[in-house]
């Protein structure tokens, strides 16, 4: 089965990483995991609790530069640290 490719952003999207949080914390919920898998799926929890917290920090900032135009009409394409490496690349 072939995955689409990921196209600017490198981590997988805020709505993929937070359902599968919610699958492995009722997985470890349910008690009968065994100690090996469990601590794998706490480990993978705590991946997926960093790329949300990432990607909430980056809407925030996209929002409070929205927020600080006060009104401007202007358009112009937020800049993060990947998207620098990627302008920087293609000159």
């Amino acid at each position: 089965m072939k995955t689409k490719p990921q196209t600017k952003d490198k981590l997988p999207d805020f709505e993929q990483s937070l359902a599968e949080l919610e699958s492995l914390v009722t997985k470890l919920e349910q008690g009968d995991v065994p100690l090996e898998d469990a601590l794998k799926t706490f480990e993978r929890g705590v991946a997926l609790t960093r790329q949300c917290q990432t990607a909430l920090r980056t809407a925030q900032q996209k929002v409070e530069v929205l927020l600080a135009r006060n009104g401007e009409e202007s358009i112009e394409p937020f800049a993060d640290d990947e998207d620098d490496d990627d302008d920087n690349a293609a000159r």
